[in-house]
């Protein structure tokens, strides 16, 4: 592949659907019937058996499944000092549909790096990695810390101006941990931003004015943001962002074409490689593309995770052809749009669909890329 910035033509967003037994070790947990350390042998066991199944499916970059985790972005971003989340309510649809309301995230204090949050997490997976394989460590975006509240999530005591302190702060924190996993061997991160994809939807762009931000604005503002949190990346280490439109029970959050953020996401940005979302209609068409600069990877989602009906080989292959009119074919690799279970709860899709579409997203990638 073009300057071997990913593993491989196929990729996956990370996370994976839990299996009953480590669903029913963490509700013993809850209920103080077990103790963590009990509950980490049992997720030990689980992910032994995850990283098991992406070397079967022939995955090349392998994840521990989130399965320490109950929410993507959540149970990282408390870990950060300064930093307070609320659970997120599960809301009741007219349609009998469940939608996740999104967390309050508030920053009460200095942002800073308290303790090494992946670190264990990481050291475990390597060693349940074999040779040939990458293991990868997702993370939820810093951009998540400023836009589920806006100015208003963060503590004017702590910081009376956010740019520059704040945003130094929370990139200096995640160099932080950049810089631990990197020292135990890490080479591959990849950022969860559900942000610049809800700034692509009508309704939540209203939504920012609202609270006072300015949606064309905003894009901009994460790419100088995120470009803080590069210029602290170890040397050698593959930096990667997925664009999320929401990924709860099989329901999505946003829709809308990535127009409004394409060229501070693409252009703008120093990242290795993007995850874009690309499963069906409300991601709307591939002229975004054409902001990609030499260097740097698209990876088109083009797999649902969402639903069990299979796409075929060639509706893939017809795609992918599409989206090389923006951007050159050398660039783009093949993922599933978003892990198959964002949450604890995870799609309404069955395992044996989930093996499935990996092992579809991987026969396509090197029927059109070659066995690289």
């Amino acid at each position: 592949m073009s300057q071997n910035i990913l593993p491989a033509r196929y990729d996956h967003v990370g996370s994976f659907l839990r299996p009953q037994y480590l669903l029913e070790a963490r509700a013993q947990k809850a209920k103080g019937d077990i103790t963590p350390e009990q509950l980490r042998k049992v997720e030990d066991q689980a992910i032994r058996e995850i990283v098991q199944f992406q070397e079967d499916v022939g995955l090349k970059s392998i994840t521990d499944g989130e399965f320490r985790r109950t929410y993507f972005h959540i149970d990282f971003l408390e870990q950060l000092g300064g930093v307070k989340t609320d659970i997120p309510v599960t809301i009741k649809k007219p349609d009998g549909t469940e939608e996740l309301a999104p967390p309050v995230i508030r920053v009460i204090d200095k942002v800073r790096h308290a303790k090494n949050i992946q670190l264990a997490d990481f050291e475990f997976l390597k060693q349940c990695v074999s040779a040939g394989h990458t293991p990868k460590v997702t993370i939820p975006s810093p951009t998540m810390l400023h836009f589920r509240g806006g100015r208003a999530g963060i503590s004017k005591q702590a910081y009376p101006e956010l740019d520059p302190t704040f945003y130094d702060d929370v990139a200096k924190a995640y160099g932080d941990e950049l810089h631990s996993l990197a020292a135990a061997g890490c080479t591959y991160v990849q950022m969860d931003d559900t942000n610049l994809a809800y700034l692509c939807d009508e309704k939540m762009r209203e939504a920012a004015r609202q609270r006072g931000d300015d949606p064309n604005e905003l894009p901009h503002r994460y790419a100088d943001f995120i470009n803080k949190v590069v210029a602290h990346k170890p040397a050698g280490m593959t930096l990667a962002m997925h664009l999320c439109r929401g990924n709860f029970k099989s329901t999505h959050a946003a829709a809308g074409n990535y127009e409004p953020v394409a060229e501070a996401l693409l252009s703008k940005m120093d990242l290795d490689a993007y995850f874009l979302e690309y499963d069906d209609d409300r991601s709307g068409d591939f002229r975004p593309l054409r902001f990609l600069p030499k260097g740097k990877i698209v990876v088109l989602g083009l797999v649902t995770t969402k639903f069990g009906e299979m796409e075929t080989k060639d509706m893939l292959k017809r795609r992918i052809e599409e989206a090389a009119r923006y951007a050159p074919l050398e660039q783009l690799a093949l993922s599933p749009q978003c892990g198959f279970s964002s949450t604890v709860h995870g799609n309404n899709i069955a395992v044996e669909v989930q093996r499935n579409k990996l092992r579809l997203v991987i026969e396509t990638a090197q029927e059109v890329w070659g066995n690289h």
